[in-house]
């Protein structure tokens, strides 16, 4: 009898052209679907909660795979770790409803950006936190990000992606700048986020820490929606983070 697989991941995607198949190179997705071939002996989808880019991580990455040869979750954990490249862990596994959906059902993800607001940048930390290297004012990005809390139409912080939504406007739980020596932590809370916007909020938030931007702007760009332009940048890929995904 066939079941469904609640599964959570973590994974380093350095390596990795981003969550889903595409024709530029390796995906997560692919080699999480190599490993369940393995555990279930015939082929198996795995259906992920949202896509990440290329060279963005992981901690709670949350899918769904229906088996045929059911195992014990505890057996299969430790089946498709055994498998899985060592950049890709499979953290949780548990047997859900045959009507879990992993995108769906979401009621909230959490996006983490790590940024080394310091002169040198350690190397072992570059795969995962950006570099700033000049000081940041850290309460006028506090107050940049209260603005991005509520409902709003994030159109001139998303960009333009193969999948054209409905609609633009999205809602936001939190979002919060902490700093602790160097190192900076940006969580962001919300129902659900458009193509690039989380990596877009940061990097103009960054702007504003850097003076280049006054955090009101950030309700102007919000109010005036229109399509992104080079004023808002995109942080690199490598300090973002899906930190988290809840469920109804």
């Amino acid at each position: 009898m066939t079941r469904r697989y609640k599964i959570t991941l973590a994974y380093d995607g350095t390596a990795y052209c981003g969550y889903q198949r595409q024709g530029n190179g390796i995906a997560v997705q692919q080699r999480v679907e190599e490993a369940l071939e393995y555990v279930n002996l015939a082929h198996v989808a795995f259906h992920g909660c949202s896509r990440t880019d290329s060279g963005v991580h992981a901690k709670g990455f949350v899918g769904y795979a229906d088996l045929d040869k059911p195992i014990p979750p505890k057996n299969f954990v430790r089946a498709m770790n055994a498998r899985l490249p060592p950049d890709i862990r499979v953290m949780r596994a548990s047997i859900t409803t045959p009507t879990f959906d992993a995108q769906r059902d979401v009621k909230g993800k959490e996006y983490r950006y790590f940024v080394y607001n310091a002169p040198i940048l350690p190397p072992h930390l570059y795969p995962y936190w950006e570099h700033a290297h000049q000081p940041l004012d850290i309460p006028a990005m506090q107050e940049g990000a209260s603005r991005f809390v509520g409902t709003h139409d994030f159109k001139s912080f998303s960009s333009i992606s193969d999948r054209i939504p409905s609609t633009t406007v999205r809602d936001i739980y939190s979002f919060t700048v902490k700093k602790t020596g160097p190192r900076v932590v940006f969580a962001v809370q919300g129902k659900g986020f458009l193509y690039k916007q989380v990596r877009g909020m940061v990097g103009f938030l960054l702007r504003v820490g850097t003076g280049d931007e006054k955090p009101e702007t950030v309700t102007e760009l919000l109010e005036a929606p229109d399509t992104r332009t080079a004023r808002v940048p995109s942080a690199p890929g490598r300090g973002l983070f899906l930190w988290r995904v809840w469920y109804k």
